[in-house]
């Protein structure tokens, strides 16, 4: 069966709305893909990984089971393709505020902290998804974040070593630099429900939380760093 008997077999078995446009010709791929995306992206927001079920994100999508799964054949397939979607909005802001030559050590540590958790609050799931995979399926995360190669490093390693030369900091590898900043941005997002049980920071409190944060990090960080 072709895409567009599914999209019209999946249709007529959706009870979600269809407009005009719709009814007057089938979508093509990449519409009715993206359209999946989407609504799985939805569904783990609400869900998370582990718990989202197939049928729920064909429902959220207007769609029927078979249509997904022509598309992405497993549900596990549809999270590599969310989080590589995610990943490929994240990645190049990182990596260009990493390897800025006029972006000072301090102006990147706040700049990354500022995207790191605007982007983990908007997708909540995506860090607890990456810590599992890099542990089952570690060869399946390097194809995901492959395509955009590694951290743009030199620059910063650069102004790392004259820092240190000057005295205004202390020697720091740029790897444990970029370790050190990269895991407090991301355990509470890791560890969201014992934080949240620890500190009592359920829904507005975590919020709160991570808006405190994010103004005490960048600080915190950089005094770490003065000889």
């Amino acid at each position: 069966m072709s895409p567009n008997q599914l999209v019209k077999q999946s249709r007529k078995k959706s009870a979600a709305p269809v407009t005009a446009s719709a009814k007057a010709s089938a979508p093509a791929d990449e519409e009715t893909r993206a359209r999946i995306l989407h609504a799985a992206h939805r569904v783990f927001l609400r869900a998370g990984t582990a718990k989202a079920r197939t049928q729920e994100i064909a429902d959220e999508a207007g769609v029927n089971k078979a249509l997904l799964h022509y598309y992405f054949g497993s549900k596990a397939a549809l999270a590599d393709a969310v989080f590589a979607q995610q990943a490929a909005q994240l990645l190049p802001r990182i990596f260009g505020i990493l390897g800025a030559p006029d972006r000072s050590v301090e102006q990147k540590v706040r700049a990354v902290v500022d995207e790191q958790i605007g982007f983990h609050r908007a997708n909540p799931y995506l860090a607890g998804f990456l810590a599992t995979e890099l542990h089952v399926e570690p060869d399946r995360i390097k194809r995901l974040i492959a395509p955009h190669g590694t951290p743009p490093l030199a620059v910063l390693e650069q102004q790392l070593q004259q820092a240190a030369a000057a005295g205004t900091m202390r020697p720091m590898p740029v790897a444990q630099f970029v370790l050190a900043l990269m895991g407090a941005l991301m355990l509470p997002f890791l560890m969201r429900p014992m934080v949240s049980l620890f500190f009592n920071l359920e829904g507005d409190r975590f919020d709160a939380f991570l808006d405190e944060r994010q103004e005490l990090l960048p600080d915190f960080f950089l005094a770490g760093l003065r000889p």
